[in-house]
């Protein structure tokens, strides 16, 4: 409306300020002129209103745009923080998982070690009982055993294969199996020989200086191996004197039988575990 306006008053001060009389065809060209120029300018405040309501709807929608814009960038700055940690934590697990599996690939390997150690150790201790069975044979029927317990030979010997009723002086029989016994052993000098000496559980009586069950165990023990080191010359350094006394039977009945059975003279044979040692402290 405003530049309809502008025209009019634009086109009577033009009449106004014109001293010239106009002619009717003059008038009439003025009159189109002035009617064009209206019609134009109405079309031009209708595109102006057009453009401002474009503008308005425009600013409207960038404002929008530009608050999901924020909204978005809020969210991806979130989301690239949390990846962030993400990525830290994943780092630090798969560095953990390399770092287990690496010690566990170690592991295996010592467990392969100790195991294969183990099997060495038990066909060395089973070997051992062979040889032992097949060089003590003739004196089985005479109260001589080998087993194997917890991976160590048991080579059992009666005590009235070895002494005579209460003493601590061996006999010759049970010299004999002692020699047969150390011609297998002084071949085998990896292994470890503890003697451990038994008795039933009736007390010592009227035997001198033999006080009570524990000194007969012991001096029993002792006698195999003064023998063994001195007359069959096994290294001293591989002997252990035990005596256990009434206290670890094989038969725990308060029978005739079960009291013969526990007085023995033990001989246990183990292979040096210096190497199974050095592979568990690894």
């Amino acid at each position: 409306m405003k530049i309809r306006y502008i025209v009019i008053a634009a086109v009577s001060c033009f009449a106004l300020n014109s001293c010239v009389i106009l002619s009717p065809k003059k008038y009439k060209a003025l009159v189109a002129e002035r009617d064009s120029l209206l019609t134009r300018s109405g079309a031009l405040e209708d595109t102006i209103a057009k453009l401002r309501a474009d503008t308005m709807h425009l600013h409207r929608e960038l404002n929008d745009l530009q608050n999901s814009y924020n909204a978005l960038n809020g969210n991806y700055n979130t989301l690239n923080d949390k990846y962030g940690a993400l990525n830290n934590n994943f780092n630090t697990s798969s560095n953990k998982v390399s770092q287990l599996s690496s010690d566990l690939k170690k592991r295996e390997a010592r467990l392969k070690e100790v195991e294969d150690a183990l099997q060495r150790r038990d066909a060395a201790t089973n070997a051992l009982k062979d040889k032992l069975q097949q060089a003590l044979l003739g004196f089985k029927n005479s109260g001589l055993s080998v087993d194997i317990r917890n991976g160590k030979v048991y080579v059992s010997l009666a005590d009235k294969l070895l002494f005579p009723s209460g003493s601590i002086i061996i006999n010759e029989n049970g010299k004999l199996a002692l020699q047969q016994l150390a011609a297998v052993l002084n071949k085998e000098p990896e292994i470890n020989i503890a003697v451990e000496g038994h008795t039933d559980d009736k007390k010592v009586i009227n035997l001198g200086q033999i006080k009570d069950n524990w000194d007969l165990s012991v001096l029993r023990s002792t006698s195999v191996c003064r023998y063994l080191t001195e007359v069959e010359k096994i290294d001293p350094h591989r002997l252990t004197a035990t005596g256990k006394s009434e206290y670890q039977p094989i038969d725990p009945a308060k029978t005739a039988d079960a009291r013969t059975r526990n007085r023995r003279i033990e001989i246990v044979l183990s292979p040096k575990l210096d190497e199974l040692y050095n592979l568990i402290k690894q």
